[in-house]
């Protein structure tokens, strides 16, 4: 069931599973919902967390219209939802988000216990002219960029082809056409590409800043870097001294939990049984 809360600014969807336990935020990437969770939210409740998906601003069930829609601002977005919701919480979020959920946990530490940035953008990106050299981030680097400078939603299902490099989920098709009928309703598209012409830097200054256990899952085969191994490792390097992990899903691509989510409560699970109190029954 749809809930809202309404913060300055507009009003964030969410739904909340699971009656009791640690509560687990999960943040969907642009262009998304918090769909994107479908795989992942029962198999946390049956561990014992408490489950909040929601939808950012501009996405999902979330109003449009925001003033910004860098990852300061989902920040803020998140850290209302936790006080609201009775924090502490594991923060986890995606490509977008996980910038967001970084910013949150430098911001406001007494309200997070731990983060989890799957296939994130937390960093100042440095792109070289050899990069397009490679198959793969050409592809998609085109389609990004036709998206955020056309705002075509069919640039953005070519986006999402190659950012599932292997095997489709089996709602592929359905999912698709929904993620396609949202982008279609006035000023989710604009949100997209506000999200999309907004760089890392704001997360990337914050990364030293932050206090709280870290993990960081990264789709081997991923297309929007050259190195997705090479970039989680800058993520992890840019923390504080054994702060981060990262663990690398081979043949995943930008959406590991989408793609492999049984690989990624694989890492997730235990990584939050040593930073929560949930009594696992899974």
């Amino acid at each position: 069931m749809t809930e809202y809360l309404t913060i300055d600014g507009g009003t964030l969807a969410y739904e909340l599973t699971g009656t009791a336990g640690p509560l687990v935020v999960l943040a969907h990437g642009m262009g998304d919902s918090r769909a994107a969770y479908r795989f992942l939210t029962p198999s946390l409740v049956e561990a014992g967390y408490r489950v909040a998906a929601v939808d950012l601003r501009g996405h999902g069930e979330s109003s449009v219209g925001w003033p910004a829609h860098t990852r300061t601002a989902l920040a803020g977005d998140l850290i209302a939802l936790v006080r609201h919701l009775g924090g502490p919480a594991v923060l986890v979020g995606h490509s977008i988000a996980g910038g967001a959920v970084t910013i949150a946990a430098a911001q406001a530490p007494e309200l997070v216990t731990a983060v989890v940035e799957l296939a994130p953008f937390t960093r100042k990106q440095q792109v070289k002219l050899g990069d397009f050299r490679v198959g793969t981030y050409r592809r998609g680097a085109i389609h990004l960029m036709g998206t955020a400078i056309l705002g075509s939603t069919r640039q953005w299902a070519k986006y999402l082809d190659a950012a599932y490099p292997g095997a489709k989920p089996a709602d592929w098709d359905s999912r698709l056409q929904q993620i396609t009928a949202m982008l279609a309703e006035p000023g989710r598209m604009k949100a997209l590409q506000a999200m999309g012409k907004t760089p890392p830097t704001d997360a990337g200054a914050q990364l030293p800043n932050v206090t709280r256990p870290v993990l960081v899952v990264q789709g081997g085969a991923d297309p929007d870097w050259v190195s997705p191994r090479a970039e989680g490792e800058a993520i992890v390097a840019d923390l504080p001294t054994g702060l981060g992990r990262l663990v690398v899903i081979e043949g995943a691509g930008h959406y590991p939990h989408v793609e492999h989510p049984e690989q990624v409560l694989a890492a997730v699970l235990p990584f939050l049984a040593d930073h929560t109190q949930a009594g696992h029954r899974a």
